[in-house]
């Protein structure tokens, strides 16, 4: 995997692989997708339901997201605080 990096030398969230899977167990409709979104050596995992298409579309998302925050100066792995 090619680490992508930002202008300050910071690593990107990517989608590193979205792959079909097996559904959830007591799941017995839909298509299911496996996908990973890499940061170096670190790596997160979901599955979702729906097309390949959305699927990506979702995780492709989630790593912008997470991006965003990282260049907030927030930390993307701690929950987000809620606004008083």
């Amino acid at each position: 995997m090619t680490d992508q990096y930002d202008e300050l030398g910071k690593r990107f969230f990517r989608v590193t692989s979205v792959e079909k899977t097996e559904p959830p167990t007591g799941v017995t409709e839909g298509e299911w997708y496996q996908y990973t979104i890499g940061h170096g050596e670190s790596s997160i995992h979901g599955k979702r339901s729906g097309s390949l298409q959305s699927v990506t579309r979702h995780a492709e998302e989630y790593a912008e997201n997470l991006n965003q925050r990282t260049l907030l100066g927030h930390s993307a792995y701690a929950a987000r605080r809620l606004q008083k």
